[in-house]
């Protein structure tokens, strides 16, 4: 991260991450209007001084928690991902409860996170995470890729990618935002159980009749 100084000492890392956890906790309560350095230095008891001697100001804080969100959430994809149940259903399941916890627990800002402003640092970091945590679900998804039904099963697993990352996006802009955990694990068994029975489905002729 550009202009960005790493802490060498380990009290100055533990301090950088109560920054860090601050900040993300400001952006969930506050949202981006109304985040301030002030606010973020009440809330991990430290100075606006200290935030200012490790950033160079906010957009660059900001960065810095979306690195650091972005690289759990991928992190914690690529764990549980590797624990799945030993089918492609184990897989999608995973991939959607993993996508939907991160969603739900960020808030608002998340999609922020996947795509920031045009040409930034952090619009290239929101891209990154979409591109590794697509990766990692077709790396998954390879040994039982016999069980896709489609005629590109790549495609389609690339299809349900974008779908899960979209419909969590969509839930948390909505003004009718699902009401915490529970409802968001629903949420994402529903996601999971419509992208296997896709998966699952052969391609449907064109211009034939569906069965009666």
């Amino acid at each position: 991260m550009d202009g960005f100084r790493e802490p060498q000492q380990a009290r100055s890392r533990e301090k950088l991450q109560r920054v860090l956890q601050a900040a993300e906790d400001v952006l969930a309560t506050a949202g981006f209007e109304d985040f301030t350095m002030a606010a973020v230095a009440a809330r991990a008891s430290v100075s606006v001084g200290a935030i200012y001697r490790r950033f160079a100001g906010k957009e660059q804080l900001i960065a810095a928690v979306q690195d650091r969100i972005l690289t759990q959430v991928e992190e914690r994809l690529s764990a549980r991902l590797s624990t799945a149940d030993g089918c492609l259903a184990g897989v999608i399941e995973v991939y959607s409860h993993v996508l939907a916890e991160a969603m739900g627990d960020g808030g608002r800002f998340f999609p922020f996170l996947l795509h920031a402003g045009p040409q930034s640092e952090a619009e290239e970091r929101g891209r990154r995470a979409l591109a590794e945590t697509q990766r990692l679900l077709l790396e998954a998804a390879e040994p039982h890729r016999a069980e896709i039904l489609r005629s590109d099963p790549g495609m389609a697993l690339d299809v349900i990618a974008r779908t899960i990352v979209g419909a969590c996006i969509h839930a948390v802009l909505r003004p009718d935002k699902l009401p915490g955990r529970p409802a968001w694990k629903q949420f994402a068994d529903q996601l999971s159980d419509m992208a296997v029975a896709y998966l699952m489905t052969p391609d449907r002729w064109r211009g034939t009749r569906l069965p009666t």
